[in-house]
């Protein structure tokens, strides 16, 4: 007969061998030797002792290992639909419609994930910058290199642990099913998303990389398809847009239409880089534990005169890297890979920014925030990718460095006063 229970264990005690089967068996009045478990959710607790929060299947025949089943169907000759991206949201919708039965038709603006590397490399290297492939456009958009977004606490919008079966079945590591703060990581990353792009055309999708959507094919206030850069036309049933933050273009377009779009508040800010050893000595309060645990993370809220100042996508053992998607702006982010093993942590440290902030962009309210959000990414540009930086210290006496010291960002620091920038 199979149970669930939960049980804690201090973090040193669970890697000594025998020590949670012992556990468990004295709780539940069972012979260690009949004791079958399988952990199904694992979180550290650090506020005092480290300890492990465990929720556990437990029974006393062996537990068969779970199968992730998937309905992906041919759909060669089924009703097309249009997918504009092949970013994290385009492929899952891709996915979700071959389980539907239509047939899915992705336009990616960027190049497959392999060719997207060579452009990527020549950005970390601060040379040129390609507009249609670097970091954020091209197959599998940002998610191929920053997987922040597979930890969330909503479950308003759809069912998380399918979003990371999902994951599982095209090859990421079963362990993100029970982590608290799941993590696949930017080296296997690359693999996965050509393992879903093997079953978006083994099910008889269709890829079109280097391909733009320029405009929208329209009858009777009905969208039916799309006209792309090389001047071609494609047709559907409809047209799903996954284009992700940063295709700036598209809601030029819907502007220029008339179509309905209205400006959502967002939040910026900066990167925070610090030593992962640091992090891992405050979280842990213990240096020879950290040794054992995964780098550490953290989180940080805080409201000042009604505005929310946080930690965003936090990268333990991580680097940050150059994001832009356009010539003469700067803008970065925080990856890591699956073992986490750089020297470095870095977070995003952002402030809520709402319409009210921007009046000087009310002409056009739809576009504000956008306008305001490009603005600040050219005031950040000094050449290429270098990026201006200050030590925290220096940042609050109002003082510029001189001395930045060692990073894990690769195309190079500007030491200056960051307060001069003058966003808000």
């Amino acid at each position: 007969m199979e149970r669930i229970i939960e049980t804690t264990i201090p973090c040193e005690q669970f890697f000594v061998e025998g020590a949670l089967r012992k556990q468990i068996a004295s709780s539940c009045g069972i012979k260690p030797q009949n004791l079958h478990y399988k952990i199904l959710r694992k979180s550290i607790d650090a506020r005092k002792r480290p300890t492990f929060r465990l929720k556990i299947m437990i029974s006393s025949k062996p537990i068969e290992a779970s199968v992730i089943k998937r309905n992906y169907q041919d759909v060669s000759n089924a009703e097309r639909v249009i997918v504009v991206g092949a970013g994290p949201c385009g492929l899952f919708a891709a996915l979700k419609l071959i389980e539907e039965g239509f047939k899915p038709i992705i336009i990616e603006r960027g190049k497959p994930v392999s060719e997207r590397k060579k452009d990527i490399a020549i950005i970390a290297r601060n040379q040129e910058l390609n507009e249609e492939s670097n970091w954020c456009f091209g197959e599998g958009g940002a998610g191929t290199f920053s997987d922040g977004k597979l930890f969330t606490r909503s479950t308003k919008k759809g069912n998380i642990n399918d979003i990371l079966e999902t994951f599982v079945y095209h090859g990421a590591e079963e362990n993100i099913l029970m982590e608290a703060h799941p993590h696949i990581g930017t080296d296997r990353l690359s693999r996965i998303i050509k393992n879903i792009r093997e079953t978006i055309l083994k099910c008889g999708g269709e890829y079109h990389f280097n391909t733009k959507v320029i405009d929208f094919l329209v009858k009777n206030d009905t969208i039916y398809g799309v006209k792309t850069s090389n001047q071609s036309t494609i047709e559907a049933k409809a047209v799903i847009l996954a284009t992700g933050h940063s295709a700036r273009d598209v809601y030029y377009l819907f502007a220029e239409k008339g179509w309905a779009i209205e400006a959502k508040p967002f939040a910026m800010g900066v990167r925070v880089e610090h030593s992962q050893e640091l992090i891992n000595t405050s979280q842990y309060h213990n240096k020879e534990l950290a040794n054992l645990l995964p780098p550490a993370s953290y989180s940080l809220v805080h409201n000042e005169k009604n505005r929310g100042v946080f930690s965003f996508c936090m990268c333990p053992g991580g680097m940050i890297i150059p994001a832009s998607t356009e010539r003469q702006t700067l803008v970065v982010n925080g990856m890591s890979a699956s073992n986490r093993g750089s020297a470095f942590a870095n977070s995003g440290i952002v402030v809520s920014v709402s319409p009210q902030d921007v009046k000087e962009y009310s002409k056009q309210p739809a576009l504000s925030l956008m306008k305001f959000q490009q603005e600040c990414e050219q005031k950040m540009y000094i050449q290429n990718q270098v990026a201006p930086a200050q030590r925290i210290s220096d940042f609050i006496r109002n003082k510029s460095s001189h001395n930045i010291g060692a990073t894990s960002y690769p195309s190079g620091l500007y030491a200056c006063n960051m307060n001069i920038f003058q966003i808000l």
